[in-house]
């Protein structure tokens, strides 16, 4: 495997509530490990959700006994989520914070990925395929034919989300498996990527760029250009040859 990831602020924050991590190298019972998180709450509450999910849920890995892939992933989310979710009642300063994540490891050609609220993992070869599920209230409309996709990015509420990490006292994420094929490539992304980018574009960046640092410097940079009304936040994967 070969990774590369990236945060940038964007053009219109002051403050950079994106946090990413990604390994090809073993992280405990994992191969490897790649994930993005986008932090919410106010003040630097949002910064201090994303950026410890990342390092609580990394340092859980490190340490854990399990040895089922979707097993470590889930606990692991469990007690991040315990963690934030207990800090928030706490401290006033912290109250209501949460955030998004996703998060990867892939096994002999497998991808395994768990997701909660609306940052998104695609898998790009041939065409690009959404492989998470938003938690969100515009894909709650979709789901319920209340409103065409087409017509997400217009709407008034689709930064609302329904799922977090830290906002509940129990967690539900998703999970989902996908058998790679030789030349797909891994995306895992915050939404100030998706709300700006529509995905073929991302897929046609992604196709014409050789190496997975350009990918993600050329992802963030279209973002900007389109406005960059958030921070934006990168992972890209490449498989090598004789991972395939």
């Amino acid at each position: 495997m070969i990774s590369y990831g990236k945060t940038d602020i964007g053009m219109c924050r002051n403050m950079n509530q994106d946090c990413i991590f990604f390994s090809d190298k073993s992280i405990g019972n994992l191969p490897n490990l790649y994930i993005v998180a986008d932090g919410m709450g106010g003040h630097k509450a949002g910064d201090y959700a994303s950026s410890h999910a990342v390092e609580w849920f990394v340092d859980y890995v490190k340490e854990c006994e399990y040895v089922n892939p979707i097993t470590i992933l889930k606990t692991g989310i469990t007690k991040v989520n315990d963690s934030l979710f207990q800090l928030s009642a706490e401290r006033d300063e912290l109250r209501g914070m949460g955030t998004t994540f996703v998060v990867a490891v892939i096994i002999e050609g497998k991808l395994i990925v768990s997701n909660i609220g609306d940052s998104r993992l695609y898998v790009i070869g041939d065409d690009i395929r959404q492989i998470t599920l938003d938690h969100s209230l515009v894909e709650e409309l979709i789901r319920t034919g209340q409103l065409e996709r087409r017509k997400v990015r217009f709407h008034p509420e689709k930064n609302i989300i329904t799922r977090a990490l830290g906002t509940a006292k129990e967690a539900v994420p998703d999970f989902f498996e996908v058998e790679l094929e030789k030349n797909d490539k891994v995306l895992l992304c915050s939404d100030g990527l998706t709300n700006m980018v529509e995905d073929d574009e991302i897929a046609s960046i992604i196709n014409h760029q050789k190496h997975a640092d350009k990918m993600c410097d050329m992802l963030i940079e279209r973002a900007n250009y389109y406005g960059g009304k958030d921070n934006i936040g990168v992972v890209v994967v490449e498989q090598t040859v004789n991972e395939v």
